[in-house]
Formats: C-alpha cells, structure tokens, sequence
C-alpha cells in the first residue's frame, strides 16, 4: 500500500525533505524565523546575566531554579535558530528546541513557588493557606508531572507526523499534560491570592509593594504561557495557533521573556528580606518557657 500524501507544512523555499533524520513535513507547521531565535537568545542571555549578578551578590541561592530556566531557554532558541538556517525538516531540532521551551517554565514555576514561600515566612506563616513546605512539594511534583506527559506526547506526535500517521492520540496526551499544569498553577494563583487577602493587614511591613504587584505580573505571564499552550494543542497540530509563528511569539516567547525580565529587575533576593523579623516567621511554633533551677544555692 502508498503511504498517504504528507499533511502539513512544506516550505518550497528548502530542498525537499530526505536527509537522514528529516521528517516528510516541518513539524513546527511554519518555518521557524532565524531573527526571532536570535532575539531569544539575546534577550534570555542579558536576562541570564542581570539575575546571575544577583543571585551572587545577594546570595538568594533558592531563586537560582531561574538561571536554570533561563539557561534552558537560550538552549532551546539556539536549535531553532538551526532549524531556520540549517534544515527545518530535521526531526531532531525539533525535539532539541521543543524539550528545552517547555521544560524551561519547570524551573521558573518553582523559583516563584519557593518565593512565595519565603514571602510566607517573613510575613507570617498564620497567614498562609497551606504550609510553605507543602507548597513546594505539592507544586514542584504537579509540574514534573505535567512536563514529562508533554515531552512524551510532544515525541509521539513528532514521529507520528514524520510516519503520515495519526496525530491525535499523542496530541492528547500532550493535551492532557498541559491540562494538568493549568490547573495546577490555578491552584496556586487561587492560593497566592488567598495569602494576599489574609495577610493585607501586614503585607507591605516587610516587602514593598511594587514587589508583590511585580511578582503578580510575572505569574500572570507565566500563566497566560501555559493558557496558550493549552489552547494551541486544544486545536491539534494543524490548528491556526500552531501554525502561525506570530502566536508563539507573542504568547509564548514575549511572556516569559517580560516574566525573567519583571524578575530581574524586582529581583526577590534584593527586595526581599532573607531572614523574617523576630516573632513572624515562626509565630506558629510557641517557645518553651525557660525554667529556673531546682534548687537555689544561697
């Protein structure tokens, strides 16, 4: 039996597919803009450096999960820049770009888990919805879980379109996981507002409050990312969303580059403080009084 004709992008401008490792169609359904690559590394590379001298000069180690992001996402635009310039076909760009883009937000997502926790600290831990522990482990593992379904459903749609198969079992299992991250991070919006309002007696003691409206953006943008990649994978892979690079850039890469850039310059470690006052961050854990001797000695 022929193999169904190829369903998707072709660009006539490139030779036709064929090389080792190139798949019958461009699976990002464009061809990928060499300027837009470029512009990405820039701009996470400066990003990189405006936090990097930050995280040392203010030793704020728990935020460094967001060198790792960045780091990640400079290593992702640089393969679509391969993709532009050197073959667009080739499946293993693909992947490379695809696997580093997505699991990026992993470590941004637990960078602000861990500052929110901190803002618990120091404001007082009564305020907090949950514990600030549980806010790490309950978040952090939803958002493995949700990064390891879409790299497995983003793999499987890739062979899948390179076959001329079906792309809508795997497309659902990328669905799912990206299902699962925005409810997720609902979640934790719903809980960082439930903070806010608790604590609105006390929020600015300690921590300014162009910092909290900072950092509100940033989970904001970092949120309207994930709403994107849902609604983009909602439509399958030939949907418009995913077919149009103007939809990547503007609501993928603009979010997160503005959310690291926001980051940067409230940067937790400085605006901040490292330690909670005296009576806040542990006004849940009473202290013993300290009891006199037995017997005194006259």
């Amino acid at each position: 039996m022929s193999q169904p004709p190829a369903r998707g992008w072709i660009d006539p401008n490139w030779p036709p597919p064929g090389g080792d490792g190139d798949a019958t169609i461009i699976i990002y359904g464009y061809t990928p803009s060499f300027a837009l690559g470029v512009l990405g590394c820039a701009l996470f590379l400066v990003a990189g450096i405006a936090h990097g001298l930050q995280l040392f000069k203010y030793k704020s180690w728990y935020f460094s999960t967001m060198m790792i992001g960045i780091a990640f996402e400079i290593v992702g635009y640089v393969f679509r820049c391969f993709s532009a310039k050197k073959n667009p076909y080739k499946v293993s760009y693909f992947v490379v770009q695809y696997f580093f883009i997505v699991v990026a937000p992993v470590f941004f997502a637990a960078a602000i888990y861990t500052v929110l926790s901190i803002l618990i600290n120091v404001t007082g831990r009564q305020y907090a919805p949950i514990k600030p522990k549980l806010i790490l482990w309950i978040f952090i593992t939803c958002d493995v879980i949700a990064t390891i379904v879409q790299i497995l459903g983003a793999a499987l749609i890739g062979v899948a379109a390179s076959n001329r198969r079906d792309t809508t079992p795997p497309n659902n299992i990328l669905l799912g996981g990206l299902a699962f991250q925005a409810f997720t991070f609902l979640i934790f919006i719903v809980l960082f507002a439930m903070f806010v309002f608790r604590a609105r007696s006390a929020l600015f003691q300690h921590v300014s409050k162009s910092f909290y409206i900072a950092f509100g953006a940033a989970v904001m943008l970092f949120y309207l990312r994930v709403c994107f990649r849902l609604s983009e994978t909602s439509e399958g892979l030939y949907g418009k969303l995913n077919t149009n690079e103007v939809f990547f850039g503007t609501l993928e890469f603009m979010p997160v580059v503005l959310a690291t850039w926001v980051l940067a310059t409230f940067y937790p470690g400085r605006c901040v403080p490292r330690t909670a006052p005296t009576g806040v961050g542990d006004i849940d854990m009473p202290t013993k009084k300290r009891r006199g001797p037995l017997f005194r000695v006259s």
